[in-house]
């Protein structure tokens, strides 16, 4: 049975507090985000977490396993490699994130432009999308994103992605993760992420994303 450590207890019944036990470490979360779409090899992840050292990584990956929320297998010949993926259970955090990652983004200090993963950007795909304004649209979106590749549905408002060759698809880029996010949230040319195919479908992909507004922090009048 997988064990938390005693020093990260904090002897509180709440859910909550046992969710923080077990990813409230620094970069687990993060860590875990990373594999949502599929397995990683730990150069893999190294690279999408260019903050997280080795030897940090190791830990975590470590703790996260423990827990039972990542597993370690061998991928079959010719591959014959270590892979790192998230458990079912693990997987289930999957909400966890995105609803975190929705409700930072009204942060005032939240920085759009910064460096972004293949993966995280897919998420973001899937959490940010207005259901509503996208519930009559369908399409197939090819994405390259440095070394990885998806392909992405949109259908009835909801928009699922899978690690695969974008084959068939509508449209498409090939570029960075920030250069997506800037055609996605910051009004940058298609042109400028690579973009392959149906321009008319893809404006009106595009247009189903909008950034939360910031929300209003006031001083506290009793200071």
């Amino acid at each position: 049975m997988a064990k938390v450590e005693t020093k990260r207890r904090y002897d509180d019944a709440c859910g909550t507090a046992h969710g923080l036990e077990l990813i409230g470490e620094r970069w687990a979360l993060l860590v875990l985000r990373e594999l949502m779409l599929g397995a990683r090899r730990f150069s893999d992840l190294r690279a999408d977490l260019p903050g997280i050292s080795a030897n940090v990584l190791t830990q975590r990956l470590s703790e996260l396993e423990e827990r039972g929320l990542v597993r370690r297998r061998k991928l079959p010949p010719p591959a014959s490699v270590q892979v790192y993926e998230a458990t079912e259970w693990g997987l289930e955090a999957e909400p966890i994130v995105q609803s975190l990652g929705r409700w930072a983004a009204r942060s005032p200090a939240h920085d759009p432009t910064l460096p972004i993963s293949a993966t995280s950007m897919m998420l973001s795909l899937k959490t940010m999308i207005d259901r509503k304004k996208a519930k009559n649209f369908e399409a197939r979106i090819g994405f390259r994103i440095g070394n990885e590749s998806f392909v992405g549905r949109l259908r009835k408002g909801r928009f699922k992605v899978a690690r695969a060759e974008p084959e068939d698809v509508d449209f498409g880029f090939k570029c960075t993760g920030a250069q997506l996010a800037a055609v996605i949230y910051g009004g940058a040319p298609l042109e400028s992420a690579g973009f392959e195919g149906d321009s008319n479908l893809a404006r009106k992909f595009v247009s189903f994303y909008t950034l939360p507004q910031k929300a209003e922090i006031s001083a506290n009048p009793y200071c």
